[in-house]
């Protein structure tokens, strides 16, 4: 399977929101998520967002800035750090600065949201976060495997600890009345994702 994570994707993306491509931009990008110590939160997840932003692209109202948000999104990705998603958003708005600031700030917000908190999200900023959450629904093998590659990239973390936060995170989810906020998504994936969480926390204790 061809990956998405191309220059002609990035150009397309770029050009919509009235940025001029620029292949120095695109390298750095792409090793940002390359980067020493991910498992998950690689080329593959962007690539796997970008397919899944295809498939729903008739809910975005501004596609282009979606798209932008998703190649930033994890751009920067340290599991010891608490802003990772304050450092990627200010990363998109130096890099797209010839964006309006409108534009600009609406992709900001869009990958703000991918902190996963309690906010009540509509519009884009919901599609980037039911995107990002997508694995969360997938088949239980492939869910299972983001389990693990999490726990690699937490590998400095005590297990005990780690137990802890991680049930911590996925009971929220849980929690939720809805975990997807649009019904393109809810429809495909909460049923199997509540699934993958239950089981994932039986395993955890």
């Amino acid at each position: 399977m061809t990956s998405l994570v191309n220059f002609e994707r990035w150009s397309r993306a770029c050009e919509d929101v009235g940025v001029a491509p620029d292949h120095g931009d695109y390298r750095r990008l792409r090793r940002r998520w390359g980067g020493m110590g991910r498992h998950y939160h690689t080329l593959s997840h962007l690539d796997a967002c970008l397919r899944e932003l295809d498939g729903a692209r008739q809910l975005a109202i501004r596609p282009g800035e979606v798209e932008l948000a998703l190649w930033f999104h994890d751009a920067v990705y340290k599991t010891w750090r608490r802003d990772n998603e304050q450092q990627s958003a200010e990363l998109a708005t130096r890099t797209l600065r010839a964006a309006s600031i409108e534009s600009l700030e609406r992709i900001r917000q869009m990958v703000l949201a991918t902190t996963h908190g309690e906010q009540d999200l509509a519009g884009d900023e919901a599609l980037v976060v039911d995107i990002d959450l997508s694995i969360l629904g997938q088949q239980p093998e492939i869910y299972a495997q983001f389990e693990r590659a999490i726990r690699r990239e937490f590998w400095w973390v005590p297990r005990g600890k780690f137990v802890a936060g991680r049930g911590a995170v996925l009971k929220k989810f849980l929690a939720r009345t809805a975990i997807y906020q649009h019904d393109y998504f809810h429809d495909r994936y909460e049923t199997q994702a509540r699934a993958n969480i239950t089981a994932a926390l039986a395993q955890l204790e």
